[in-house]
């Protein structure tokens, strides 16, 4: 027996086309490494990496608006596994939350009837990750469980909710884009509402307001084009409603944080991007196009650089990237001005006309160097970001600063010859933008480099409907070996696209006719009949074309020669049931029969010939008795042959083998046999011809049914033939027992009806203007149903099997779905699928399948190598990974780069932020260490000077001196964009908490003296400038400062204590008082590393307390001090044990841990052991051979014993 590669069982599927206007939002790529999308009512589910559709999801009644995947910032395991959650709303304001894997919902959540306007799923706490909160029209917001689906809290406010964007670095942040303007949330939690109705912000037009546009310098050039762009959008925020004349209608499309920086935020409107510092409520940067260029529809912000994603009107993807502020060009002053972004990269336009433009751009979260843009017509664009070394080309006059790639990834230095891992993400391609006052690398490390956008992948939809389509051949016996199950599908603008049905990939695309295509017939596996009629002149004449088309070489041929042009349209083509014969029926005009093999005219019938209603082909010929009469007489002559010439046995035998050969070669293609077929005339009277090579005969008449109408369409198989009428009644004829049976359907006009394929499958398919039926012939019954506005939401337009079970509807949302006989609307089980690239993505494991491949990708120091090859792990389940190898782009020997680049491959959100920040700081206590070693006693540094700093994105994380640097440059660009008195007083108070006395004293002079606060400031300034150390004045300022905080006064007394040094005291204030963050920071700011960490370790303690439940980002707060320790032990305590493993391991390697055992090896030399201490003295690497000679020092040198392998080892275990 052949092992036979076909497929013959195909999964339900559907094949999606155009969008729909509401599916413009619906748009997500989710950490897991898929995209999620909205095509009319349906969800499709793609995967970018092999640009092929892995899932649809159906269930929604309504077009799908917004759709979320769910975040992975959790630990995973086998209880919280690696799984597909997404979030969907439509327009009716239903939400569903999907298993996508096996394709049925979670839940489904009603609110309201009206559009969901937006959803996200709430990322930062450690108790729950089922939390999903959405924006219900006009004005609610909701937080709901997404796994239960109860409702949590309500919450309604005074404006229309357009979207909201959560801080990503305070969790109880938020901001709603409302029609009027931005409502600032600042006590946002799961538990509760938001008590307080948010502060209002409302954006006013920059030119209404005269008192705040600065005279021009007269020195000045006159501004160019982007310069004037730039003085016009100094936009003013206000907190005061706007005038009425000053109010320019909210055209903000999009409001979202910058999750690169804290406490910044991005607007965009059509023409430019405005960057707001939220602390000054101030502009501090605005991204403008020229008058000539194309406006922005959409911008999505990096996290991991400063950077940005803008999506243009003509579908251009750009990509801006912050200058660096410390440019030492002779345009220093003016660089200072503001932010500004440089157009790094942009990627080509497409054809924008009425029906194709850009609706939506897709980053990948993990990464960020891949974007995907959606288009209305169905197409998804996968663009990804290459970066490639080299100096630029472009002109010098252009002003660009040179991008430079990192000098390190996950704190590891790169040499400028090592083998780059540069397109792994955005931060491992281009270095962080330098700020004022940090002196860049030396050039000598680092290298230029250069970005641009390729096309990595296109999938496309269907055209716009009507469709006309048509399975091909069923599947027998005979053709099983070379079996493709294709469907054949017409199109409005002549087009035929041919679709394999295992994979629901487009197997061909032909342009075959000019105009619309109304109908398909195959006759053979691999070519089919397709016509096609042009629109009807004055006289009602058409041009008909019918084209026979060759599938594996594209050839297309006009079928009927010359004829075509000025006659009557064709209403349909039917081919024979041994593809011998085609009848050609017309409107106006007799029927033509012709012969397929050789293409020629048989009959053109004569004028009186009655008119044809419908017509279909009987399954019963003579070809088995022909062939067999054939073979007879061939046979026959073949014996004469040989008796006759009495040849040698050998000889004759030859010749009866060709002669075999021959006659069979003649079989297949003389032989005519004889076909006949049924049609209707208006009168409902059934005529039968039979057609027998290229004779035409006349059979019997059967007179009209009184019970039915005019006859619209007939099906025969085997003894049973149905005719269906105008209205709505089915006529079941069983020829044997020469019995028929009416049956009303009252579902109006029959359009057509299709019987199954396969032997004794009498099932019967039948097409409505509303819908379609199943219906059994052998019981004469209905086995399914489906009707538009009842049970589904959109109309079908042609119908036909697939298989002998499963049936394939066109509709007119653009779809063609192959759906089982029940005709129910199914997603299927991704696991079913017959994929043609393997996808990697380990969420669609069995969960105890992807934690072992992680574990498997992650630890194997078993083996002393690094191997891919999975078939050598003894795991029970292979069969399910074999499909998930995958090939890191480098394997390095780091353990801990290893880790980071498979969070990256799992998309595993917690994962990654851990190892980035352990990594980081791991190697930065570790060259410390040896720097305090080979210092020999020195002063220790606690954290050396180091090129590579933590990327600011990680905020309080960072390392001190790299936050003061940040901060300083944050507060100048503020001053230079304040524009009131109160943006000055904000300057002022920063710059005394940051000890930047000389200047603070300056913006507090400025005050005028019509001001009320003039007095208060002038003897503020008295203040600063004569502080002394001296200790009355300090204890006197103390006193006041703590009196003040006690009555309320918070800010004010923090800033005296500041003034005095006190800056420790001040922290401890405001953690009392609860402002966890603003300590946080000031620690960074102000307090030496040992006070500093005190405060962060209080914050990191509060962090972990059960109301608060943040364990993970106290995790991380520990590890930027150092304390690993600490973390060891929380995250054993947490129950993360691989991770702890690892990081316990990661320590021991990178050797911070040695400074213990160091300590305790002097421990035990104090008690007198000395064994013992030295045995821990040999642990702690080149610190512990000091402490050893010491310990030897008469007696010639170290034990043996002592530094036996296996009880170093043993100490190993230990010490965990």
């Amino acid at each position: 027996m052949i092992p036979y590669t076909v497929n013959i069982k195909l999964a339900a599927r559907t094949l999606t086309g155009t969008l729909n206007l509401q599916n413009k939002t619906a748009v997500d790529w989710g950490w897991q490494g898929l995209i999620a999308q909205g095509c009319h009512s349906s969800i499709l589910v793609m995967d970018p990496k092999t640009a092929q559709t892995i899932q649809v999801l159906e269930r929604h009644k309504a077009n799908v608006v917004k759709v979320k995947w769910s975040r992975e910032n959790y630990y995973h395991n086998l209880s919280s596994p690696y799984c597909l959650r997404l979030a969907s709303g439509d327009a009716s304001g239903k939400i569903i939350v999907w298993d996508v894997v096996s394709g049925t919902a979670h839940c489904e959540i009603q609110e309201h009837s009206k559009p969901i306007q937006d959803l996200e799923w709430l990322w930062n706490q450690d108790a729950s990750r089922d939390l999903l909160l959405a924006v219900h029209p006009p004005n609610y917001i909701v937080l709901w469980n997404g796994d239960t689906g109860t409702k949590l809290w309500k919450k309604s406010y005074a404006e229309n909710i357009l979207s909201f964007s959560f801080d990503p670095f305070d969790p109880s942040n938020m901001a709603l884009l409302t029609s009027e303007g931005i409502v600032f949330i600042t006590d946002f939690s799961h538990s509760k509402p938001p008590s307080s109705a948010g502060k209002k912000v409302y954006i006013a037009s920059p030119h209404a307001s005269p008192a705040h546009t600065k005279p021009a310098p007269a020195a000045a050039p006159a501004p160019t084009g982007a310069k004037k762009a730039l003085n016009k959008v100094k936009v003013l925020i206000t907190n005061e409603k706007p005038t009425a004349e000053a109010v320019t209608l909210n055209d903000c499309l999009q409001l979202s944080y910058l999750p690169s920086k804290r406490n910044h935020m991005l607007l965009l409107y059509p023409r430019e991007i405005l960057i707001l510092d939220l602390e000054l409520s101030q502009t501090v940067g605005v991204v403008a196009i020229e008058r000539s260029g194309v406006p922005f529809t959409q911008v999505i912000p990096c996290a991991q650089r400063d950077a940005l994603y803008c999506l243009h009107e003509n579908g251009c993807i750009t990509l801006r990237v912050c200058r660096s502020t410390s440019a030492q060009e002779e345009a220093a002053e003016q660089s200072v001005q503001e932010l500004v972004y440089d157009l790094r990269s942009q990627c080509d336009a497409i054809r924008v006309t009425k029906t194709v433009r850009p609706y939506r751009m897709v980053i990948c979260p993990v990464n960020e160097n891949k974007a995907a843009l959606m288009v209305s017509d169905g197409r998804v664009m996968l663009w990804e970001l290459k970066a490639h070394t080299g100096r630029s080309v472009a002109n010098p006059s252009s002003g660009l600063s040179p991008l430079y790639s990192p000098v390190s990834f996950c704190g590891a230095p790169l040499g400028p010859n090592q083998k780059r891992i540069q397109d792994l993400s955005l931060n491992s391609m281009i270095s962080q933008t330098l700020i004022a006052g940090e002196a860049p690398p030396p050039s000598s490390i680092q290298q230029e480099v250069q970005l641009k956008f390729l096309l990595t992948g296109l999938l496309s939809g269907l055209p716009l409907p009507p469709f006309a389509i048509r399975m091909c051949p069923p599947l027998t016996t005979k053709n099983i070996s070379h079996y493709q199950p294709l469907l054949a599908a017409g199109t409005s603008n002549g087009s035929v696209l041919v679709y394999n049905l295992t994979s629901g990939l487009l197997h061909k695309e032909l342009s075959v006719h000019s105009c619309e295509v109304r109908g398909l017939e195959w006759v053979s596996l691999t070519s089919f009949l397709s016509f096609a009629t042009s629109s009807p002149n004055n006289m009602g004449l058409v041009r008909n074309e019918l084209q026979h088309v060759d599938l594996p070489t594209g050839r297309c041929f006009a079928f009927r020669g010359e004829r075509g042009n000025d006659e009557p349209p064709i209403e349909m083509i039917k081919v024979s049931h041994l593809k011998q014969y085609l009848v050609v029926v017309f409107r106006d005009k007799p029927l033509e029969l012709w012969d397929i093999r050789t293409g020629t005219l048989l009959r053109e019938m004569a004028k009186n010939f009655p008119t044809v209603t419908a017509l279909e082909w009987s399954p019963s010929h003579n070809l088995k008795s022909l062939k067999k009469k054939q073979m007879a007489a061939r046979e026959a002559m073949a014996r004469q042959t040989v008796s006759d010439a009495e040849q040698s046995s050998v000889e004759s035998s030859v010749i009866s083998l060709l002669q075999d050969a021959e006659s069979k070669s003649e079989t297949s293609q003389a032989i005519s046999a004889r076909e006949h077929f049924v049609f209707t005339d208006t009168d409902g009277q059934v005529y039968h011809i039979t057609v027998e090579g290229n004779t035409v005969k006349d059979g019997a008449r059967i007179p009209p049914d009184g019970s039915m109408g005019s006859i619209a369409c007939i099906a025969w198989k085997g003894d049973t033939l149905v005719l269906g009428d105008v209205d709505g009644n089915l006529n079941f004829w069983d020829l044997k027992a020469r019995l028929s049976r009416g049956i009303p359907t009252h579902r109006g006009w029959v359009k057509k009806i299709r019987f199954a394929p396969g032997k004794g499958n009498q099932k019967l398919l039948v097409m409505y203007t509303d819908g379609a039926e199943v219906w059994d012939t052998k019981e004469v019954q209905m086995v399914s149903s489906m009707r538009f506005g009842r049970n589904v939401n959109y109309r079908i337009l042609d119908i036909d099997w697939c298989t002998s079970d499963k049936v394939v509807l066109a509709s007119d949302d653009g779809c063609v779905r192959v759906l089982e006989m029940a005709m129910k609307s199914a997603s299927y089980r991704m696991d079913e699928q017959d994929l043609t690239d393997p996808v990697w993505c380990p969420s669609l494991l069995l969960p105890r399948a992807a934690l072992t491949l992680k574990a498997f990708l992650l630890l194997q120091p078993w083996s002393g190598t690094f191997t891919m090859d999975i078939t050598q792990v003894d795991y029970n389940e292979k069969v399910e990974i074999k499909v998930l190898c995958v090939l890191l782009s480098f394997s390095s020997p780091e353990r801990v780069r290893h880790v980071v680049v498979d969070s990256r491959l799992f998309g595993d959100e917690s994962d990654l932020n851990f190892w980035t920040v352990a990594s980081h700081y791991l190697q930065l206590f570790a060259q410390a260490r040896q720097l305090s070693v080979t210092s020999e006693g020195g002063s220790e540094e606690t954290q050396p000077p180091s090129q590579n700093h933590l990327d600011i994105c990680h905020d309080i994380l960072c390392e001190s001196s790299y936050f003061q640097k940040f901060q300083l440059d944050r507060v100048h660009l503020q001053e230079v964009k304040r524009s009131s008195y109160e943006h000055t007083k904000k300057c002022a108070d920063q710059l005394l908490l940051l000890g930047q006395t000389d200047r603070a004293v300056q913006l507090l002079l400025e005050t005028s003296a019509d001001n009320p606060s003039y007095y208060c400031d002038s003897l503020k300034a008295c203040l600063v400038t004569t502080i002394t150390s001296s200790g009355p004045s300090q204890s006197t300022i103390k006193l006041v400062a703590t009196n003040m905080i006690a009555n309320g006064k918070l800010a004010e007394g923090v800033q005296l204590l500041c003034l005095i040094d006190k800056a420790a005291d001040a922290c401890r204030y405001l953690q009392t008082y609860g402002e966890w963050n603003r300590a946080a920071w000031l620690a960074k700011v102000r307090l030496n590393p040992a006070e500093g960490s005190d405060v962060l370790k209080r914050w990191a303690e509060h962090l972990c307390s059960p109301q608060v439940n943040q364990k993970s980002k106290a995790i991380l707060v520990l590890l930027s001090l150092g304390c690993f320790y600490k973390v060891g032990e929380m995250l054993h305590s947490m129950r993360y044990f691989d991770r702890a493993a690892l990081f316990i391991e990661a320590c021991l390697k990178s050797g911070v841990m040695e400074a213990a055992f160091l300590e305790y090896a002097r421990l035990l030399r104090s008690l007198g052991l000395r064994e013992g201490a030295a045995l821990w003295a040999s642990r702690a690497g080149s610190a512990g051979e000091q402490l050893m000679e010491e310990l030897f020092q008469g007696e010639g040198g170290v034990p043996e014993a002592v530094l036996g392998e296996d009880e170093v080892e043993v100490g190993l275990e230990s010490t965990e």
